[in-house]
């Protein structure tokens, strides 16, 4: 097993930097990788999800590519310009609502990827439940005219997210709303659509508990889906690849080309977008990326003991993971595992 230290080009989610854990099982690499301020109960759904992607094959795939959009941070408008062109993406995620910067600074960075994009483009923004129900109401009527495809996570209470969807709806501001925490952090995930608080599901395999888990929330929930990364490695961005591939629907482009967020990857090569996809193909990890990437060792001892937490909270075993040799970086197939095939 090892432990990785991945710096963010630009911060993100409050961090500098990324860190998870990575190994091969019977079936292929698997990564756990949830976000620091997880904590206790929470990450259990992380480790089931990896142990799953180290243990089993993938569904079957009923596509063999997938649209992604560029995740474009908090940086300066002319930024988010060259970031959105460069891309190749069509679609572009945009953030917003973080501390410190001011609607003006929202409505200057979505403009300026509106313009980068075109009118054909499509754009959505992410808040991150960053705006209270009036904030966020005040800031859609402002960004609407920019033809937004939704909203995610625009507050962070399922209830505020039914406000602000009905408060839209009666002043005939189309902006859809797309649920995140309220579904990966909650304790029910369908309370969003009992409450009709949403009109799109994201869903992403760590924080709920895998392809499977996630496969069955998309049959259940009764709202489109948008697959969307954690910020992974390509090791975790492949098992997004994996349930964005398995759906019977996939109608918006998916949140997993977070890649270029990073400084590094682990991936040979790295899962980027090239023209705004993303392959369902084969994973090969590169050695030496690797040992790049190695953490220092009091971090390594710090997740070691939270591995070993978590596996206590699951009710698992160390041998419950599925850990085998890392020898040979070889590829993930995807199918089922024979001898020395990986996923």
């Amino acid at each position: 097993m090892t432990t990785y230290a991945i710096g963010m080009r630009t911060r993100f989610r409050k961090i500098t930097e990324r860190h998870g854990m990575i190994w091969r099982g019977p079936a292929g690499w698997a990564e756990w990788s949830p976000f620091e301020d997880y904590y206790g109960p929470e990450i259990v759904p992380w480790l089931r999800a990896a142990i799953e992607q180290a243990t089993q094959p993938w569904p079957a795939p009923r596509r063999d590519e997938i649209p992604v959009n560029v995740t474009i941070p908090v940086v300066a408008p002319e930024m988010a310009h060259r970031l959105a062109i460069e891309s190749g993406c069509r679609t572009a995620k945009i953030k917003v609502a973080e501390p410190g910067q001011s609607p003006a600074d929202d409505l200057a960075r979505v403009a300026a990827v509106r313009d980068a994009l075109g009118p054909d483009g499509r754009i959505r923004v992410d808040a991150n439940g960053g705006w209270g129900v009036d904030e966020a109401f005040a800031a859609l009527r402002e960004l609407s005219p920019f033809g937004l495809e939704y909203a995610e996570q625009p507050c962070p209470r399922v209830e505020d997210l039914a406000a602000l969807r009905s408060r839209l709806r009666a002043a005939d501001i189309a902006v859809p709303i797309a649920a995140d925490e309220s579904i990966r952090r909650a304790e029910d995930p369908y309370r969003v659509a009992e409450l009709e608080a949403a009109d799109i599901a994201i869903l992403k395999v760590q924080p709920l508990g895998g392809v499977r888990a996630c496969l069955e929330i998309a049959d259940k929930i009764g709202l489109p889906v948008v697959v969307s990364s954690a910020v992974e490695t390509s090791v975790g961005i492949r098992a997004g690849i994996a349930l964005a591939a398995a759906l019977p629907e996939l109608p918006y482009a998916c949140g997993l080309n977070t890649i270029r967020l990073l400084t590094d990857d682990l991936g040979r090569p790295p899962l980027i977008a090239d023209a705004g996809v993303l392959p369902v193909d084969d994973l090969d990890l590169d050695p030496a990326a690797i040992e790049r990437c190695v953490a220092p060792d009091d971090l390594d001892q710090a997740w070691q003991l939270r591995l070993a937490d978590t596996l206590g909270l699951a009710g698992l075993e160390l041998d419950d993971l599925g850990v085998q040799s890392s020898e040979g970086y070889g590829p993930s197939t995807g199918s089922e595992p024979s001898g020395e095939g990986v996923r």
